[in-house]
């Protein structure tokens, strides 16, 4: 950290303590070179994720969209709002931990479906039939097939 007074690299911490909201860190600092004292502050870096759509556009992950689409898909099912909140924040966790700057939304779609297949098939059936755009009766019929025969296994 170089002083603002003189430039000098070397400083030594005097003070330190929490932001009144906790998201950063006040130091107070005095130069090693010549003695004035000054004030820095240390915060995580928030690193926006972008989502890569199925166009190939991109834009900044929204976990409310996670949200509404699992509502619209356990619309009268006997999944609680605190399953999907933890859906969506176990979708967030795991997106954050492997430090992605970008993923694709198919990606998304997996993991909410992995998550919802677990807890309501019919949600995970509506998910999916919207998800995959299943275009006759056909393709529906082959997705629960796949269920059935997962769910035997």
């Amino acid at each position: 950290m170089k002083c603002p007074y003189c430039g000098f690299e070397e400083s030594k911490v005097v003070d330190s303590r929490s932001t009144e909201d906790n998201l950063a860190i006040r130091r107070r600092r005095e130069c090693l070179s010549c003695s004035k004292r000054y004030t820095t502050y240390e915060k995580i870096e928030d690193i926006p994720m972008l989502v890569i759509k199925k166009d190939l556009s991109r834009e900044y992950f929204d976990k409310s969209k996670i949200i509404n689409g699992l509502i619209k898909a356990c619309q009268k099912r006997p999944v609680s709002r605190k399953q999907i909140e933890e859906i969506s924040n176990e979708i967030e966790k795991s997106l954050s931990n492997q430090m992605l700057t970008e993923v694709k939304s198919d990606d998304i779609g997996e993991m909410i479906m992995e998550r919802l297949k677990k807890i309501d098939e019919v949600s995970y059936v509506r998910f999916a039939s919207v998800y995959r755009q299943f275009k006759d009766i056909n393709t529906f019929m082959e997705e629960i097939t796949r269920l059935m025969t997962n769910k035997n296994s």
